[in-house]
């Protein structure tokens, strides 16, 4: 059986009937009564089905279903027509069924449970390509006794699918890619990777993103939404920069660990929840429970197997190697035009460099010299910034006050840039851009207000 569905239909007494039906046989059922609703809905919830009603008011049923299934949905078509050319053409587009209204509702969870086990089917297959991406992520570590050692415990614990993972280091080190390294080499790869930043945002609406509210719980709740931990159900939950979880949020997070299960904002029940936390920080947090600002029984709770991962200058020439070559991998088709290749002088100088802001700012960088190199057949030196240019060691501790100054300027151009780009290419939407930035959608709305984009 599917879990979850999204019903699109303008008349309200479908929508109440067919969601009441579907409800009480264990779905998850999302609403909505209009084409430009059921895409926000689509796009915030990921359902297993749409069930997609052709005659909208706002849009053509054949366009949504058109638009859905460029997105990846699976969608079974209701219709009150029934004539041979649409049901063509509604299968032609990708329709899983076409069923004619007034349609019986047993048959309908019948076609709802088989389109559920083909969407399994699809995941299990893309979990065999994911493991195979995951396995090649870790051959990218690198090749020291130290990575290979710190390879073979990533391994160890995403085969240990509930064991809480805090994922340690300096800000830059890869802590949200080792994250979902754990989560795709996982029996949980077929489930969802929900991705959370716990600084930056205020408690409460931390708090409603996490738990998610019922109707009333606040002003602003008009309806029951689902949380992100709900939405992570079967899969992972990575929560980024625990170290700045307000005390409150510690209570609660405390309690999901210890009964898997919480309630919503406004809630009297308890819903259980079988989720991974993998949780980051770049704070000591031994020295933050000494200081009372975390509490120590959670800590317990999240340090039950922690995974330290080095700084960049911590790390063998080889490795850093392997990692250059892998974000140039990574960045190539995101690049087209842009050559992944580099001269020994300036792949050198990459190499060598101390990077204090770890791998991110490698990534930037070589991002910025590869946007610099366009249409040239390689990365020469004189695409690198100007601290590499003159030597490549001038960028750490010891170089000029005036390059170090300049450095992060260049590097937040580049980031403004890909960001606006990525929001284009993708019409404005924050959630999908996102999802491909590798942040999460509250990181990318700060950045959006940072940079002044009007996208």
């Amino acid at each position: 059986m599917a879990d979850s569905i999204l019903l699109i239909d303008d008349d309200a007494d479908v929508l109440r009937a067919v969601g009441d039906y579907f409800d009480g046989i264990g779905y998850e059922v999302g609403r909505a009564d209009a084409a430009e609703a059921g895409f926000e809905a689509f796009d915030r919830m990921r359902p297993d089905v749409v069930i997609l009603d052709l005659q909208l008011s706002d849009l053509g049923g054949l366009d949504v279903l058109e638009r859905l299934r460029s997105q990846g949905g699976s969608v079974i078509l209701l219709t009150g027509e029934g004539d041979i050319e649409t049901v063509v053409r509604a299968m032609q587009l990708g329709a899983e069924h076409v069923l004619t209204k007034p349609v019986d509702l047993s048959h309908l969870a019948a076609a709802t449970a088989r389109v559920g086990d083909k969407v399994r089917l699809a995941r299990h297959n893309a979990l065999l390509r994911q493991r195979e991406h995951g396995n090649d992520g870790l051959e990218s570590l690198g090749v020291s006794p130290a990575i290979r050692e710190l390879g073979r415990q990533v391994e160890l614990l995403a085969a240990s699918e509930r064991s809480t993972v805090l994922l340690t280091g300096e800000s830059g080190t890869g802590k949200g890619w080792m994250a979902r390294v754990i989560h795709y080499l996982s029996p949980r790869a077929s489930g969802p990777f929900v991705d959370v930043t716990c600084g930056g945002v205020s408690a409460t609406f931390l708090e409603a993103e996490l738990f998610g509210h019922e109707n009333g719980a606040f002003a602003d709740a008009k309806a029951r939404r689902h949380g992100l931990l709900e939405l992570a159900d079967r899969g992972t939950i990575f929560l980024d920069e625990i170290g700045d979880l307000a005390p409150e949020l510690q209570a609660r997070l405390l309690k999901l660990l210890e009964a898997s299960a919480f309630r919503r904002l406004g809630g009297t029940r308890d819903i259980p929840v079988d989720v991974r936390v993998v949780a980051a920080t770049n704070r000591d947090l031994a020295a933050d429970v000494r200081a009372g600002r975390f509490r120590e029984d959670l800590y317990s709770r999240l340090s039950v197997v922690p995974l330290r991962l080095p700084a960049l200058r911590e790390r063998s020439r080889e490795d850093r190697v392997a990692l250059l070559t892998r974000i140039l991998s990574d960045l190539a088709p995101q690049l087209p035009g842009c050559p992944t290749a580099g001269s020994a002088e300036a792949l050198d100088r990459l190499v060598s460099a101390p990077w204090p802001g770890n791998v991110r700012e490698m990534r930037n960088v070589v991002e910025r010299a590869m946007i610099l190199a366009r249409g040239a057949a390689q990365i020469g030196v004189e695409h690198l910034p100007a601290d590499l240019r003159k030597g490549g060691g001038s960028g750490g501790p010891g170089g000029t006050g005036g390059e170090r100054r300049h450095q992060p300027q260049a590097l937040a151009e580049v980031e403004r840039v890909h960001i606006e780009k990525t929001l284009r290419f993708h019409d404005g939407n924050r959630t999908r851009a996102a999802h491909e930035l590798g942040i999460s959608r509250a990181t990318l709305i700060n950045k959006i207000k940072v940079y002044g984009l009007d996208i």
